[in-house]
This record gives C-alpha cells, structure tokens and sequence, in this order.
C-alpha cells in the first residue's frame, strides 16, 4: 500500500503515519496539479490511497475508474493539532479500505 498525502493535509501529519509508505504531493513534484492529473499520477506509480481534506473530490472524479481509494480527514479547522485526534481513526481505515471507495473520518 502506498499513501499520497494530498497539498491540503499539514505535511507534518506524515510523521504520524511513519509505519506506512507515505509520500507528500510536495515530495513527489505534483503541487499544483489539478485532482483528476493527480489522480492519473497516482496510479501510473502505484499508489492506492489518498489521505485528503478536500470533501468535494469524492463528486469531482471518478474515483472506482481512477482505481484509488480516498480518506477524507474532516476537522473543525486544516491544522494539524486539529487533525491529530482523528488519526487512530485512519489507521483502523487505513488497513481497510479498497480502491474506489471513500471514507471520511470525523470526531462531531
């Protein structure tokens, strides 16, 4: 399983998911690029999950044809102290999740 940590997610979240293969937007060159580009990318190298913020992607791309799952982090504000609580949470998701599908993981 390799994870790509969406340009919206606080790069320093990656810390928290140490034990998986997690690679920032930043890291592999992609800011920037639109979701559906980001989308293709992922798949040409492998990636299967994407771990977000942004809750409309879900409606902008097809996700099942894009043959990657997405986690949708949902907190009261995009920073990471606010963001750490629902971390448990994505591990549980993490090692659960299949591509196509899309969760979104909330503590209200």
């Amino acid at each position: 399983m390799r994870i790509l940590l969406d340009e919206c997610v606080p790069r320093p979240l990656k810390r928290e998911l140490k034990d998986y293969e997690i690679r920032t937007v930043v890291e592999m060159g992609w800011s920037g690029k639109k979701n559906g580009e980001l989308l293709q990318l992922m798949k040409q190298q492998s990636f299967t999950i994407l771990l977000t913020t942004d809750q409309n992607l879900r409606y902008q791309q097809n996700l099942e044809q894009a043959g990657v799952a997405v986690i949708v982090l949902i907190a009261s504000k995009n920073r990471l102290p606010d963001l750490m609580p629902l971390i448990p949470e994505a591990r549980k998701v993490l090692n659960a999740i299949v591509p196509g599908e899309v969760m979104e993981i909330r503590l209200f």
